[in-house]
């Protein structure tokens, strides 16, 4: 599995794997529970993760939907 994105905002992850998931893309937020660690501060990222042939895919739906993305490393 390859890392899509990362951010702090649970509410982009939610529209973000809402949009994949449309578009028949497998994907699994992780660090969603970290809120119990962290007291509910929202310091700690969620990340979203792809199967490694979908990332190309993914990442061309969140950026037709105007959703930030990380440079490719």
């Amino acid at each position: 599995m390859k890392e899509l994105m990362r951010t702090n905002d649970p509410t982009l992850v939610a529209f973000a794997t809402a949009l994949l998931q449309g578009e028949g893309i497998d994907c699994f937020p992780m660090d969603v529970h970290m809120s119990v660690l962290e007291g509910s501060l929202g310091i700690l990222p969620r990340r979203l993760m792809v199967r490694d042939g979908d990332l190309g895919r993914a990442r061309i739906v969140l950026h037709d939907n105007n959703i930030p993305l990380p440079e490719i490393r």
